[in-house]
């Protein structure tokens, strides 16, 4: 795991590991990081670590004040080398893992939600904006469709092989379809030579056959938060969870926005239900069962009346 431009013998078996078990380009990227960070830290190579050498590495990322988050990603990192490419058990039983706090999703308002949508800044924003808050994208999902994932005769997107390598069906609103259709004629197509139209990118980056990256698209979305005058700051992302609030704020059924969102588990899409501030508002408190009847008033009347 040296710092060299020229790759370890550990590393590249660890990249080829990773490989094997077809880990996400990113999440090898983050386990690469993580396993460099445990080195710089040992002065030396990962494989001649100790247990307690582990131990003292996670103490050493609580008191430098690395978020739980980061150390919980750091080190699932790290036990993926001692686990799987080292096979030492012994070090890979010493990570433990920090319970993360539980926080709520941050959701916008379909008030907020409007305003971003109308002040995007482009055609081009404005459709990918309103495919990730219209159908619950994930931002990746977005980015990477193509022509041939829109089926304008049944009005579903197909999402293939998006996170946990799964594929699903969203509806397809029309407003959506009218937008789509609009980019259609307008989306640059420098870079179409030698691709079917169904393979065509619904918007090619600039890399000839590669998407816009969804740092570029986050990029877009905080632009619309801007000229939309919002004053809270939201990932992009938001626009998904505000999806999946919005639906079951109108009585959607929590496992067919489970089926549109693509969650495994139920508890996933359940926690929407913690921040739907529609439904919650309408809940009526014990309290109003604390109070006294109402009489009528004309009882109230006849009962103050002083007598003849």
């Amino acid at each position: 795991m040296s710092e060299t431009n020229t790759v370890s013998p550990l590393r590249q078996r660890m990249i080829e590991d990773m490989a094997a078990r077809k880990l996400n380009p990113h999440t090898q990227r983050g386990h690469i990081y993580s396993c460099k960070r445990f080195a710089a830290w040992l002065k030396r190579s990962p494989d001649t670590a100790t247990p307690d050498e582990v131990r003292l590495f996670q103490l050493h990322l609580i008191e430098s004040g690395t978020s739980i988050c980061n150390r919980n990603r750091i080190m699932t990192g790290v036990r993926f080398l001692f686990r799987v490419t080292l096979r030492r058990h012994d070090l890979a039983a010493e990570v433990w893992h920090i319970k993360e706090p539980e926080r709520l999703p941050p959701v916008l308002s379909p008030e907020e939600v409007k305003r971003v949508l109308t002040m995007a800044t482009s055609l081009k924003a404005r459709a990918m904006l309103t495919l990730a808050y219209g159908c619950g994208l994930r931002a990746s999902e977005v980015v990477r469709l193509r022509a041939g994932n829109i089926d304008s005769e049944q009005m579903i997107i197909r999402i293939v092989q998006s996170k946990g390598r799964k594929d699903r069906h969203v509806m397809l609103p029309p407003e959506v379809l009218k937008l789509l259709r609009q980019w259609w004629k307008a989306r640059p197509t420098a870079h179409d030579a030698g691709v079917t139209p169904q393979q065509r990118l619904l918007f090619p980056g600039r890399s000839q056959h590669q998407p816009l990256t969804t740092r570029q698209f986050s990029r877009l979305f905080k632009e619309a938060t801007k000229a939309a005058g919002l004053r809270k700051t939201v990932p992009l992302h938001s626009l998904r969870h505000s999806f999946a609030t919005h639906l079951l704020e109108r009585g959607k059924d929590l496992r067919i926005i489970q089926a549109l969102l693509g969650h495994s588990k139920p508890e996933t899409t359940a926690r929407y239900s913690r921040v739907a501030i529609g439904l919650i508002a309408k809940i009526e408190s014990p309290l109003e069962g604390l109070r006294p009847p109402q009489r009528s008033r004309a009882k109230r009347d006849s009962e103050e009346q002083p007598a003849p």
